[in-house]
């Protein structure tokens, strides 16, 4: 089969789904390919920043996110080796509509996001279809090529197609585009335990004895993330799950009689963390956002945000011009411009974090931050808005434009 739609997006995501709404509301045909059949994925991020619930008011749909169970972070921080916490991003100095971080199930999320989507006439929805190839035409990317769950095989054109697949993006690798990587010196395996009663309700960070986990509370179970030092899969995996649930338990001693609960390696699932970033996202017919164009470190949690950031600049500079007729390259390469200097910003936090406090502890050196910064921070405690502004806001915060504003209902 051979169609056209006006922007085809790879990839269900926030970044696509966002983007997919916004030009949708301009009047854009926009077809978004997701190859699952559904959002349900265990262990996506989860972190929803102030500047997207800002953004999910201006779309009118801030009610309706608000209804979905969810739980609010107003700090992040690191355990001390005193078992204190030292918040390094106090979000409730932020003088914005939400200052928290929303905790709700991703697929809540782009749940929500694809059924106002759907309300648009030019949006179209694909699920259980993958990107195979991309199509070519006088040296410029001209659609994709898909396979559908049942084996169909057909080719979209499109005037613009946008990467939003990820961070192992294949439309990224198909159009020669390569990251520059970072060092990261641990990677992530997450894994659920049962919640009872009386149990914390806000994140729980412990470090001990080269090890780091998280504790998110989520309705009837911690979702946890372990770290440890990258490349330690093989060696966990061998050392078999017993070993495993001891390791959490001096974590967290108060979770040592639901640790039975990990059957077997296989209910732990690994995340190879990576941190890097393209140097120019887009080649002639196609743009890369969100983690197809730099993929962030889980610390912070601003994956999710930053990729919503760039899907609304994306609209910003775009939906005009895709109204008018095919995007130039120069009008591509505006959205690396928009969007670089916060994601450089972020990052270059992620990899001062990664030395002074991960780095450390995964090497056995200490189990908590550096006394330095626990002693400016307690000092001038103040300082913690201006992490948690660079979190939770951003060094310049995307609002929706003014064709995709709508009321609460």
């Amino acid at each position: 089969m051979n169609e056209h739609t006006t922007c085809v997006i790879a990839g269900g995501g926030p970044a696509g789904m966002v983007l997919g709404l916004l030009l949708a509301r301009a009047g854009v045909e926009v077809t978004v390919l997701e190859k699952h059949n559904d959002f349900l994925r265990d262990f996506r991020g989860d972190t929803v920043h102030p500047t997207t619930l800002q953004l999910l008011d201006e779309l009118g749909l801030g009610e309706k996110f608000a209804a979905l169970p969810q739980s609010r972070i107003t700090s992040i921080g690191f355990p001390r080796e005193d078992n204190k916490l030292l918040v390094l991003g106090d979000l409730g100095r932020l003088k914005v509509t939400h200052p928290y971080i929303a905790m709700v199930p991703q697929w809540d999320l782009l749940d929500l996001l694809a059924t106002a989507a759907k309300d648009e006439p030019t949006f179209t929805l694909r699920m259980n279809t993958e990107v195979t190839d991309l199509l070519r035409e006088d040296g410029r990317v001209a659609g994709v090529a898909y396979r559908t769950a049942d084996g169909t095989e057909g080719e979209l054109r499109a005037d613009l197609t946008v990467a939003c697949d990820g961070r192992w993006s294949i439309a990224r690798r198909l159009a020669n585009l390569t990251p520059k990587e970072y060092d990261v010196p641990f990677d992530a395996w997450w894994f659920r335990l049962p919640r009872e009663e009386g149990d914390p309700s806000s994140i729980t960070p412990q470090m001990r004895d080269k090890r780091f986990a998280i504790a998110l509370p989520r309705r009837g179970f911690f979702q946890i993330a372990y770290l440890s030092a990258k490349g330690d899969d093989a060696e966990l995996r061998a050392a078999g799950v017993e070993k495993f649930r001891e390791g959490i338990a001096a974590l967290y001693p108060w979770l040592g009689d639901r640790v039975g609960k990990l059957a077997s390696m296989d209910d732990v699932k690994h995340l190879d963390v990576r941190l890097n970033r393209l140097h120019r996202w887009h080649a002639d017919g196609l743009l890369c956002i969100g983690d197809a164009a730099h993929a962030m470190s889980p610390i912070g949690g601003v994956g999710i945000n930053l990729a919503v950031q760039d899907a609304v600049a994306t609209a910003h500079l775009l939906a005009g011009r895709l109204r008018r007729g095919r995007p130039t390259e120069k009008d591509l390469a505006k959205v690396r411009t928009r969007r670089l200097l916060p994601t450089v910003l972020v990052q270059g936090i992620q990899r001062l974090l990664h030395r002074a406090v991960l780095g450390p502890v995964m090497r056995g050196e200490r189990n908590g931050p550096p006394p330095v910064m626990i002693k400016l921070l307690g000092r001038f405690p103040a300082l913690s808005a201006v992490p948690a502004y660079v979190i939770g806001v951003g060094l310049r915060p995307e609002h929706a434009p003014e064709f995709a504003r709508r009321q609460s209902v």
